[in-house]
């Protein structure tokens, strides 16, 4: 029997999503909350205007229009609880719960845990002082020229800064003049280690693991790693760097 799905998000990520559970025999009709131009009446694929952020009301969509599976693509609706509110209510989600997406949602508890757990990363220090972040930029016994907003900044929260006056000025902005918001009243200040950037993204039910092919992106705004970073543009798979 075919089923109804809900997928969660505005982009290209989420358009792709629906379009390949469109695909599927298995799928009746896919829903896209807030979805966009191109998951607006296609096929098997259309938008809905309900709240994601309302989860009462969101629940109270999935059951009136009989959703069997809710698939959710963005981080902000993952760290602030979706996944575990619509299956308290009985539906059932494809994303990790609040407390998973805190890998994602909080670069100081991320770096805690691959220490906690022996994982190799860049040597850090998170602080919601300013003033004292510098004063570890300028002290370091390491190259500590990358400034990140800890919270969630649409993949824009990160500054590779040249010398150690520009990841100061860094510090300000993202902690005192609030460039991403709530996102920045924690920094993690890390060491800069240089080289291709490769991501591995992976599917999981906390048993079983699926990788996805390699990807890489080229995250700075112009040619020869100029400008700032962005939100990933310029990303293609598979990537050669790993076999």
């Amino acid at each position: 029997m075919a089923d109804r799905v809900l997928v969660i998000g505005s982009g290209g990520r989420e358009h792709a999503l629906a379009w390949k559970l469109a695909q599927s025999p298995h799928v009746k009709h896919v829903f896209v909350a807030p979805g966009n131009a191109g998951t607006a009446d296609n096929g098997k694929i259309s938008n809905s205007a309900v709240s994601v952020s309302n989860h009462a009301a969101l629940a109270q969509f999935c059951r009136d229009q009989e959703i069997r599976l809710v698939v959710v693509g963005p981080e902000v609706p993952l760290a602030a609880g979706i996944v575990d509110d619509l299956t308290a209510a009985g539906i059932k989600c494809f994303g990790p719960t609040a407390k998973a997406a805190q890998l994602e949602s909080s670069k100081s508890f991320t770096k805690a845990f691959l220490d906690r757990h022996e994982i190799p990363t860049a040597r850090w220090k998170s602080f919601t002082d300013p003033k004292a972040a510098c004063s570890f930029i300028n002290s370091a016994n390491f190259p500590a020229l990358v400034v990140k907003a800890s919270g969630l900044a649409a993949g824009k929260g990160v500054i590779v800064a040249s010398t150690k006056e520009e990841a100061c000025k860094a510090v300000t902005e993202i902690m005192q003049d609030k460039t991403f918001g709530t996102a920045g009243e924690t920094v993690v200040v890390e060491e800069l280690l240089e080289g291709e950037e490769v991501s591995c993204l992976c599917f999981t039910d906390g048993i079983t693991i699926a990788p996805m092919p390699p990807a890489q992106d080229h995250k700075r705004l112009m040619d020869g790693d100029e400008g700032p970073n962005t939100g990933g543009m310029g990303a293609y798979s598979p990537a050669p760097q790993v076999k």
